[in-house]
């Protein structure tokens, strides 16, 4: 599913500065990994060129059999529109649509037809135990209830490849227990591809695997089994 060969990531600026330094890795179709490091590890770095958001340097990113790194942002762009879905740590709901028309969005930019799109909303709203909350405004919701609006608009376009920047981090523990056993029902009963960026030891024992970053590159990489 992802493949990385020798891949670099440099930012030009008074002085350069090298966010991944040769950076090789596989994670296979249907695979939950958990990605950590301290500050500046290059995780978020790492989490954008997966999502094809940026491009590396040098080296090469394929995923789901497409070299990212040889793509113009064109077709990047249509790339992610398939195949990649995001969850993020703030949510980034629109604050003036309801929740069924957040998690319709990624929907109708892609030219879907209306009639699917209510259909398709509509599942991915009872499969995040939501269907009742889909006329509130994000505002009218818990921290937790907007977390698994985000959730269903990632999992509305039905992309093979979940990609999730610290999903736990703006709850508490009783609301991020919530999600990461919402995060594991989806990689079970879906066979999605779930990557999740964390500071968080308990959310990465979730997950099959932990890959660990220092300095921009793999300091170590082994199974965890908590997601079994």
């Amino acid at each position: 599913m992802l493949q990385l060969h020798d891949v670099t990531k440099t930012f030009a600026g008074k002085s350069e500065v090298t966010a991944l330094a040769g950076i090789n890795l596989n994670i296979g179709a249907g695979e939950m990994v958990a990605i950590m490091g301290p500050s500046g590890s290059g995780k978020s770095t790492l989490l954008n060129l997966l999502g094809g958001l940026d491009v590396p340097t040098s080296g090469q990113i394929v995923v789901a059999g497409k070299n990212l790194a040889g793509e113009s942002e064109k077709e990047r762009s249509l790339f992610r529109r398939s195949q990649v879905s995001y969850i993020f740590q703030a949510y980034h709901l629109m604050p003036t649509l309801k929740v069924s028309q957040n998690v319709a969005l990624p929907l109708h930019l892609a030219g879907i037809p209306a009639g699917e799109i209510a259909r398709k909303v509509e599942r991915v709203l009872k499969e995040v135990g939501l269907e009742a909350r889909e006329n509130h405004l994000p505002d009218e919701l818990s921290g937790g209830e907007r977390q698994r609006v985000a959730i269903a608009r990632a999992l509305v376009t039905d992309a093979p490849l979940l990609l999730a920047d610290e999903p736990t981090g703006n709850l508490d523990t009783a609301r991020g227990e919530e999600i990461l056993n919402l995060l594991r029902t989806i990689h079970r009963e879906r066979g999605t591809t779930i990557v999740i960026v964390t500071h968080d030891h308990h959310a990465a024992s979730a997950c099959d695997r932990l890959i660990k970053l220092r300095d921009g590159r793999v300091e170590g990489d082994s199974a965890v089994g908590g997601g079994k």
